[in-house]
């Protein structure tokens, strides 16, 4: 037995020197630079947005390098949002599946990282036969026709990772772990910017549904007024008919409306993880939400760091770097050693080795490529090409950040003026609609004057909720197009990227 151990330390040193004289073939993986640009938008942006005296007409302040919460859509300061949100983490399915396919990307890590130990297999092999006592053989000298054989075998199969294959390998599936922990971020950040959208869009809508309402009751207010008129004898029946068509018209306005907000409510409670007839009771209207009124701008270098879509494509860039090493070690000499002992008995015991009955082997294998069509380099140039492809599918992944932040920032300034604007035409419209009511109240004006006042007044109407919903809408972008604050989230632990090493 202490040849047995000799032999296994041997072994072992000798394994251990050629993984520690070892290197890493293909490229080391360098983190892309941020992009050398100091803003988002072209011209300087403004210090704030322009203000107008109507809910969600606030003015918002633009603040360089502030910080975002991970419950950003606290900010909005509305308890029936935060509720639905905290369902949605909870309830749908989305996350539980980006974090099994995390889970899943993990494990095959440490699966792989298994090829860095030998691998051990015990064998024990016994066996019963009858000789031929006829026959003049070692085994009947004895006289005996029956025997036992019993062999028990330690065997150990090695592959040193003598130039990095292995190393780059689990390199490449830690890079796609990472990958898929950035996807549960973007997952997460999707999740909870629907959630808030859908809130926007149903307070949109409600407010669109009382906007026609109200032009319904106008409107029904003035045939009133035509229809006594009538009955006096002051207008014709053309003109009532005409201001009925006009009623008609907008009445047949309302079902669209109310349809879409029946729809809005399936997909929020979808969002939330119910099943339509499981409709939450919490319900959102426009003037439920405050709009946020100091706005993060992150600096374009951090920009780069927040982005989970960036991240993920940094991750698979950094995969396919990897996958360059492992191409290229696949075209160097393969080293096996494969150690083996063991003993065979006539009798079992656990504890006695009968003298001249143990066996040892060792067995080492290089194996080089030597012809093989040009597949081996094929596939390096096949892994050179997935990285280049990577590194244009990293960079387009910037660029469309960046473009989303400008167009969410052009998106706030301008629908802060078109709130601004829609706001002041409402006012105007109304108050022409008023001067237009009382006037065929005294017969001063006909039917076609009242209508046009009616026409503008509803455009004036519907067009000033659109934009109050806009304004809600562009704020939520704005967070989502930052990142969405997940690296101040403490429900979630670290990166695990840190605990593979790599190259011992």
């Amino acid at each position: 037995m202490a040849r047995h151990r000799r032999f296994m330390r041997a072994f072992a040193i000798a394994a251990t020197a050629l993984v520690g004289s070892a290197c890493a073939v293909g490229p080391d993986f360098e983190r892309p630079a941020a992009p050398d640009v100091t803003g988002y938008t072209s011209a300087p942006l403004a210090q704030h947005t322009a203000s107008s005296d109507i809910q969600g007409g606030e003015t918002q302040r633009f603040v360089q390098g502030l910080d975002i919460p991970a419950q950003w859509w606290t900010l909005f300061h509305s308890a029936a949002l935060n509720t639905l949100i905290e369902e949605a983490l909870k309830n749908s399915p989305t996350l539980p599946a980006a974090e099994a396919a995390l889970r899943q990307a993990w494990e095959n890590v440490y699966a792989a990282q298994g090829a860095f130990f030998p691998t051990v297999t015990a064998s024990f092999s016994p066996s019963r036969a009858k000789t031929a006592t006829g026959a003049v053989s070692a085994a009947s000298s004895t006289g005996a026709p029956f025997f036992s054989l019993y062999t028990g075998q330690l065997s150990v199969s090695y592959m040193p990772d003598v130039f990095g294959g292995t190393r780059r390998q689990v390199e490449s599936l830690a890079a796609t772990a990472e990958f898929q922990r950035y996807q549960l971020e973007a997952a997460y950040l999707t999740l909870t910017s629907n959630v808030v959208a859908a809130a926007v869009q149903e307070g949109s809508l409600r407010g669109q549904i009382a906007a026609t309402e109200e032009i319904i009751k106008i409107q029904t207010q003035s045939l009133g007024i035509l229809r006594k008129q009538f009955e006096l004898g002051q207008v014709a029946g053309a003109d009532v008919a005409a201001v009925e068509a006009t009623l008609a018209q907008a009445e047949a306005t309302l079902p669209p409306l109310q349809q879409k907000l029946l729809v809005q409510r399936d997909l929020l409670t979808a969002l939330i993880g119910r099943f339509p007839s499981q409709e939450p009771s919490e319900k959102f209207e426009l003037a439920s939400l405050q709009l946020p009124q100091e706005l993060p701008i992150s600096l374009p270098s951090k920009l780069v760091e927040q982005r989970p879509d960036i991240r993920s494509a940094e991750a698979q860039l950094h995969a396919a770097s990897a996958a360059i090493g492992v191409a290229v070690a696949a075209m160097l000499p393969q080293i096996t050693l494969t150690p083996s002992v063991g003993t065979a008995s006539n009798t079992i015991s656990p504890f006695i080795v009968p003298p001249g009955t143990t066996f040892w082997t060792l067995v080492g294998t290089a194996t080089q490529t030597v012809f093989d069509a040009g597949t081996l380099l094929h596939k390096k140039r096949a892994a050179d090409a997935a990285f280049d492809e990577a590194a244009a599918m990293y960079r387009s992944a910037v660029i469309a950040a960046f473009q989303n932040v400008a167009d969410t920032l052009h998106a706030l300034q301008s629908d802060a003026e078109t709130l601004k604007a829609a706001y002041a035409a409402e006012r105007a419209a109304f108050k022409s609609l008023e001067i237009a009511r009382r006037q065929l109240q005294l017969g001063a004006i006909g039917y076609l004057g009242l209508l046009t006042a009616e026409n503008t007044y509803n455009t004036a109407l519907l067009a000033l909720v659109q934009a109050q919903a806009a304004r809600y809408a562009d704020t939520a972008a704005l967070f989502q197009s930052l990142g969405g604050g997940w690296w101040n989230r403490q429900d979630v632990a670290p990166s695990k990227a840190m605990e593979i090493k790599l190259v011992p």
